[in-house]
């Protein structure tokens, strides 16, 4: 019996090593497959082509397919911001749509306000450009806008997508290209037409120029397709949590307004929901004088549209921006 133990405990020792050795690694091959983070992060497929304005832009090419690839990411990723896109967008696009339309202008230019402004009626830019289509303050007169002390139609939805049309078709009458249109609202006319010169080129994409220009094309290109496909690219979103379209009747004014607060108070409405629906009113007081127009039209909120009621559905602009099961 002591033999035969004697002779099993060294097939005992090598097993218990080889176990252990092959457990261990096992753990050592598993510790090196654990990611370091609780959630994956994949990267996104880029499409061989996209469209945008009736346009086909093919994305195969090195420099645009890493672009795209760059922006689509972004926007992925960054999901606070992209989700805050969506949300307003259902309250500025159903504004924004009709005058595109109206206008002559692809609906698909709707994406240039989403990264000129972020769908912010209040922005200014560094450079001081102001409103959903950031125009400058010297440019804003030539396509039919007032800028005075007292009135800035930069910051009014309306009048602001009414000019930024009237830039578009301009453009577009030189270039006969809605890509180099997008690319000259960034970067100016002078500086494409001239650019393309310079660089023998005869497509905007083609051109070397500076990477904020460069980038907002792709941006554009990229918000617009996360925004026609947001459930495939992550985001989740229910009726209730879009912003909810605001419903205003219009007060024509033919007389200046000493008080804009008193003006307010006498309409329904505070002194704040005055001004952020009218944020093209930039004084205390409206004076109406030969200098300024004979009229102004004032957005009063509706009081029902004011608030989000239990139970009440939302109105959705794009059912794609909801995820139905």
């Amino acid at each position: 019996m002591k033999k035969i133990i004697i002779y099993l405990l060294p097939i005992v020792a090598v097993c218990a090593l080889a176990f252990f050795l092959l457990s261990n690694n096992s753990k050592i091959e598993v510790e090196s497959k654990t990611p370091y983070v609780l959630s994956m992060t994949k990267s996104i497929q880029v499409p061989e082509k996209v469209m945008f304005a009736g346009e086909e832009i093919r994305l195969d090419r090195y420099d645009m397919h890493e672009r795209f690839d760059r922006e689509i990411n972004g926007f992925t990723y960054l999901h606070s911001t992209t989700l805050l896109l969506i949300k307003r967008a259902n309250r500025f696009f159903p504004i924004i749509e009709p005058i595109l339309k109206a206008n002559g202008v692809p609906d698909d230019f709707k994406y240039l306000a989403v990264i000129e402004s972020n769908l912010d009626h209040r922005i200014v830019s560094p450079v001081g450009a102001a409103g959903l289509w950031q125009f400058m303050k010297t440019t804003a007169p030539s396509y039919g806008l007032e800028v005075s002390s007292e009135v800035d139609e930069r910051y009014s939805v309306e009048k602001a997508t009414v000019a930024a049309c009237k830039y578009l078709k301009q453009a577009y009458a030189k270039y006969g290209s809605w890509t180099s249109v997008a690319l000259a609202y960034n970067g100016g006319q002078n500086r494409i037409s001239s650019e393309l010169v310079k660089q023998q080129a005869e497509d905007g994409l083609d051109l070397w120029l500076v990477s904020e220009t460069t980038r907002y094309y792709f941006r554009m290109l990229a918000i617009k397709e996360v925004f026609e496909n947001p459930y495939r690219y992550g985001f989740v979103l229910t009726d209730n949590d879009l912003y909810k379209p605001i419903e205003f009747k219009k007060v024509e004014v033919t007389q200046s307004i000493p008080d804009l607060a008193a003006f307010a108070k006498e309409n329904g409405v505070t002194y704040a929901q005055l001004k952020d629906f009218n944020t093209w009113l930039r004084d205390r007081k409206l004076t109406i004088s030969a200098k300024s127009q004979s009229s102004y039209t004032i957005l009063i909120p509706t009081k029902e549209s004011l608030h989000y009621k239990k139970g009440e559905r939302v109105k959705v602009h794009n059912e794609k921006w909801i995820y139905q099961d």
